[in-house]
């Protein structure tokens, strides 16, 4: 993640450049953006540890309880391999946030260090809870939004996550070994994660993906009621953004074969349904 701040989303562990959801700094208070930064570099540190392919499992659990104690003050003399962890401690604490949105992110990484599959939805949307929802709880807790539009926020982060996944899909198992779609839809189907090897989705798989599409579509219809209920018009400007974009990847998912291509948008798409997004977030 580069200093000038050029994306705020769920953290994903790729660069700035292969971002879903770029954020321009200037929808974000100049004021917040040093804390939005601190709040990103740290996540994107976790998520380093619990994607590194060439470290144990439990020497990710060491690493990330590590900066697990460090956000949270349990190390009372941390060192300098945790700096991102107690400059997000000093920021949250500066801006009276709460830490549990730094620590479930944590909690999320453990799983990722250890869990490689999920039997169910459920179990999908709860590691979303922790891996993806946090972020946005942070923004709106930073921007002093009513906490009750949680609910809201909760369902537009799971379901960028579960568009993630359906985009990273193939290469998710190919160099992490993981699969999160759901291994009851695909036994339902009649699919195996082993599918996702081959050159395309076969008939099985594409099912199981359309169902997640159905659930990240209903994630959608839900987040769409955020941009009204927010203050800050900056913020509803940007989660309009993020949704309008979300929108379009999902319908690119439905016509596109995620194993068989990259499924994203071109910048001037991008461009141009950001811009579409901000205007309604706007009114």
């Amino acid at each position: 993640m580069n200093t000038d701040l050029k994306a705020v989303e769920t953290p994903s562990g790729k660069g700035a450049a292969d971002e879903n959801f770029p954020v321009g700094s200037f929808l974000l208070p100049k004021r917040l953006r040093p804390h939005v930064m601190t709040y990103y570099a740290f996540a994107r540190a976790i998520d380093d540890i619990a994607d590194d392919p060439d470290t144990l499992p439990q020497d990710k659990i060491t690493g990330l309880n590590a900066m697990d104690d460090a956000l949270l003050g349990r190390d009372k003399k941390p060192d300098e391999t945790l700096a991102k962890a107690t400059a997000l401690r000093a920021s949250m604490l500066e801006t009276t946030v709460d830490l549990a949105h730094g620590s479930d992110l944590v909690s999320a990484f453990r799983q990722d260090a250890v869990q490689s599959r999920y039997n169910t939805w459920d179990d999908l949307i709860d590691y979303c809870m922790r891996s993806a929802s946090p972020v946005r709880r942070y923004l709106l807790e930073l921007h002093g939004e009513n906490k009750a539009h949680f609910e809201y926020s909760d369902a537009l982060c799971n379901a960028l996550q579960v568009i993630n996944h359906l985009q990273d899909c193939a290469d998710d198992l190919r160099t992490l070994d993981r699969c999160y779609l759901p291994l009851d839809w695909c036994e339902e189907a009649g699919a195996s994660v082993e599918m996702l090897r081959e050159q395309a989705s076969p008939p099985a798989l594409r099912a199981v993906q359309m169902k997640c599409i159905e659930g990240t579509e209903n994630l959608l219809r839900q987040a769409d009621k955020l941009p009204g209920k927010l203050k800050s018009k900056s913020l509803s400007m940007e989660s309009g953004v993020i949704i309008s974009i979300a929108w379009k990847l999902v319908d690119r998912l439905k016509r596109q074969d995620p194993v068989a291509t990259r499924v994203e948008l071109s910048k001037p798409q991008f461009v141009f349904y950001g811009l579409k997004g901000a205007i309604k977030g706007l009114f």
